[in-house]
């Protein structure tokens, strides 16, 4: 990548002294270059489309003139990349469905219609005659991720050091344990069974029945529907509304109903179908929580809504979020974590790009008092998967850029949630309001 920027750049320069002009040479170099990151991204899988995939959520907290030539190019990865030849294809069906795989399916199509990180998705019909998903995992998938696993783990030990207040060893593990199960198709369908079960006939949402489950190959029935994506990209403000409204109200369900917290939050994996109820896939990464959300997540936002600093942070060493032996002003970290808190001091909140912005310079601008709370903070093992979906979900929703009613969702489906009358509520300062200083 670093070589074909070089290769572009110098082309650039080239064009720029035969008297293009500087803006048209600069926006053609942005758009080969991010055509470039979607084709390496892509056709590495495993840990770097996982990255790039992370990348495209959080690209709604990037200003507009840096991340808009790379939207497009980012979010095709969510749902599609370069495909693996067909006769892999094959192999790994033949593998995995006997040698006469052909026999169980009366359609298969060859080209596929989604890719993810580490498998694509193609299109058939089974043999009893439902329109059925075959997800297909690519060749040496799991040996590349957890490769590309053991290379983050030296990485961050060396990191450790520059942030105090983070144990990195249990995360690492957990991360390891998590994504060794998203390469096991088999565990996939035994999650995916259990939220189709939990919300069968549901009014609200949709969650394929699996039909034939094996170690690389996971068949489901099919699911129609718009995907957030293409919601993102240009649905009116009604349909960002409800996807919102449904994508919030989703993450927080799953555990409540199903005992399980779906753990993968991109576009990606949600879409709107023809009788407007959320359509849920992938369920490759998922938490286990078969009591639903920590009991403690409740109490700890009713607390920090109200502006009880010290109990915050109290409640925080507790879990293990501060360390002993860690110092931390427990006002400035009430006032660190409430962009967490915001949505749910009033009725309805809008999510945004704008938002969004703010909110990163509020906690990650080295200018601001806010920033050195972040290096004294741990994140435990048990909340990493809820961490990753909190974060993720809130970067969706600002791409959705859609008005939700979160204080609803909060009080019906968290447990311990109670939260104080909104009159009631401190006054707390915008966070990021002086982000463009």
């Amino acid at each position: 990548m670093p070589l074909g920027f070089a290769g572009r750049t110098a082309l650039g320069l080239g064009k720029r002294i035969g008297g293009r002009p500087a803006e048209m040479v600069t926006a053609e170099l942005q758009a080969r270059t991010a055509q470039q990151l979607f084709q390496v991204l892509g056709e590495l899988k495993g840990g770097a489309m996982k990255f790039g995939q992370a990348m495209s959520i959080f690209e709604a907290a990037l200003p507009e003139d840096l991340s808009g030539p790379y939207r497009v190019m980012l979010t095709k990865l969510q749902d599609s990349a370069p495909p693996m030849p067909t006769s892999s294809v094959h192999g790994v069906l033949r593998a995995s469905l006997g040698a006469r795989w052909r026999s169980r399916f009366t359609e298969f199509d060859d080209q596929p219609v989604a890719s993810a990180s580490i498998g694509q998705v193609h299109r058939g019909v089974w043999e009893d005659g439902r329109e059925v998903a075959v997800k297909i995992q690519y060749p040496g998938a799991g040996a590349a991720l957890m490769s590309d696993l053991r290379q983050i783990s030296r990485v961050a030990k060396v990191a450790a050091g520059w942030v105090p207040g983070i144990e990195l060893g249990p995360i690492l593990e957990e991360l390891r344990e998590r994504m060794a199960e998203e390469l096991d198709y088999r565990l996939e369908a035994q999650s995916q069974r259990a939220f189709a079960a939990a919300f069968r006939d549901d009014p609200e949402f949709a969650v394929p029945d699996v039909v034939e489950g094996a170690e690389h190959v996971i068949v489901s029935e099919w699911l129609e529907g718009l995907p957030l994506s293409r919601i993102i990209e240009s649905g009116t403000p009604e349909q960002r509304d409800a996807a919102s409204q449904l994508y919030l109200e989703f993450l927080l369900a799953g555990p409540a109903r199903a005992g399980l917290l779906h753990a993968d939050p991109h576009p990606g994996n949600f879409r709107i179908t023809p009788d407007g109820r959320l359509g849920i896939i992938d369920f490759g990464a998922v938490n286990r929580l078969p009591g639903g959300m920590p009991a403690e997540i409740g109490p700890l936002l009713t607390t920090g809504l109200s502006g009880s600093a010290e109990e915050v942070l109290d409640g925080l060493r507790e879990l293990g979020f501060v360390r002993s032996g860690i110092d931390i002003d427990a006002r400035r970290l009430l006032d660190y974590l409430e962009p967490f808190m915001a949505p749910f001091r009033t009725d309805e909140f809008t999510f945004s790009r704008e938002w969004l912005r703010g909110v990163f310079a509020h906690i990650n601008d080295p200018r601001q008092p806010n920033y050195a709370v972040a290096f004294k903070l741990n994140l435990p093992r048990e909340y990493l998967l809820i961490h990753r979906v909190w974060g993720g979900g809130i970067g969706v929703l600002s791409q959705l850029g859609g008005t939700v009613r979160g204080r609803e969702a909060v009080d019906a489906l968290l447990p311990g949630a109670d939260l104080p009358p909104i009159e009631e509520l401190p006054a707390v300062d915008e966070p990021g309001a002086d982000a463009d200083a």
